[in-house]
């Protein structure tokens, strides 16, 4: 997706729209449950020696199995922390708060590194929701793509 390289606004618009309205519809869960707890850890004692394991929220489960689904999927995340030298959810969330239509696929790159990791480190989809890094990447999205998708519906 990151060599992927639009040329107009309307074109990265209409690359996005429905990927990002589609996972809109989560923002009002991940905004409540941001730096809340959204999985447990399983471990029955009954059974002696047993691996414990995560057992998350239904809703993130549907959030990450949807997000799987879309466009918005990039496995080359990493060149996008490395380009832009983001190394903790820190640097993500400022990132994210400075990002413009020009950085649309890398705002795609950092929500599929929590998507794509969390599915080998138990953790990650959990932490994406409680540092907001979910949250905040989709808002600046949808936002980027209402802002200029009107400016191109008014031009009209």
């Amino acid at each position: 997706m990151a060599d992927m390289r639009e040329n107009s606004t309307e074109e990265i618009v209409a690359r996005y729209r429905i990927d990002v309205m589609q996972m809109a519809r989560y923002l009002p869960w991940l905004e409540s449950h941001a730096g809340a707890q959204v999985a447990d850890t399983y471990q029955n004692e009954n059974m002696g020696h047993t691996i414990p394991f995560p057992v998350y929220d239904s809703t993130l489960l549907n959030f990450v199995k949807e997000f799987k689904k879309t466009g918005l999927v990039d496995k080359n995340y990493a060149y996008v922390y490395t380009r832009n030298r983001i190394r903790n959810s820190a640097d993500e969330l400022k990132f994210i708060e400075r990002a413009d239509i020009k950085d649309m696929s890398d705002l795609a790159g950092i929500l599929s590194r929590y998507v794509i990791e969390g599915n080998v480190r138990g953790t990650v989809w959990s932490e994406g929701v409680h540092n907001r890094v979910f949250y905040s990447a989709l808002t600046k999205m949808k936002e980027i793509i209402e802002f200029w998708g009107k400016e191109k519906k008014d031009v009209r």
